[in-house]
């Protein structure tokens, strides 16, 4: 919620380059950017440029996730794989594309199904969209959320799981296949 006064601190003590490393900065960024028109603005997995100064950079974030539809694909036994999704924007939309091709790619029976979460972070909603899942027969679970209650329930329900952000085989140990860690 600071993040345009920060940013306008950084611009007014001399910064010529400032970088906003999260989607959630971009208006922020742009309405800075807008009132220092001789500053460069870098926004991470963002979409909006509203001013000339503003330039958008993403990293491959998507390859991993290409990696673990791989394996779901092959590890899956009901053919039906869930991705709980956070907000849907490039960053986002790239891992769902990629984990589905791959999983596809290896496994063409596979259904792949997402539910947005709409949120980074909240425990309850994630736990309710990985039960949903599951009850609509998934058995391997893939997030963009960053709690760890999707693994929670794939742990109490016995589904096979990939987390987000962090290492979270601790609080799956049975069922965590990996974590995906893109920050």
């Amino acid at each position: 919620p600071d993040a345009e006064r920060i940013m306008t601190q950084m611009a007014l003590s001399g910064a010529q380059l400032i970088f906003a490393t999260s989607f959630g900065y971009g208006p922020s960024m742009n309405a800075v950017a807008q009132r220092f028109p001789n500053i460069a603005f870098e926004h991470a997995t963002g979409y909006l440029q509203e001013s000339p100064n503003v330039g958008l950079y993403n990293a491959r974030f998507y390859e991993g996730r290409a990696v673990i539809g791989t394996i779901a694909g092959r590890m899956t036994q009901s053919n039906k794989i869930g991705y709980i999704a956070s907000f849907p924007i490039p960053e986002v939309i790239m891992g769902i594309n990629a984990a589905y091709i791959h999983a596809k790619k290896v496994n063409p029976d596979v259904d792949f199904r997402v539910v947005w979460a709409y949120t980074w972070f909240d425990p309850a909603q994630e736990a309710a969209a990985a039960e949903a899942l599951i009850e609509q027969g998934c058995d391997i679970l893939m997030q963009h959320t960053d709690s760890t209650a999707p693994l929670t329930v794939c742990q109490q329900r016995g589904a096979l799981g990939f987390g987000q952000a962090s290492d979270m085989q601790h609080f799956a140990p049975d069922v965590c296949l990996t974590s995906i860690v893109d920050n």
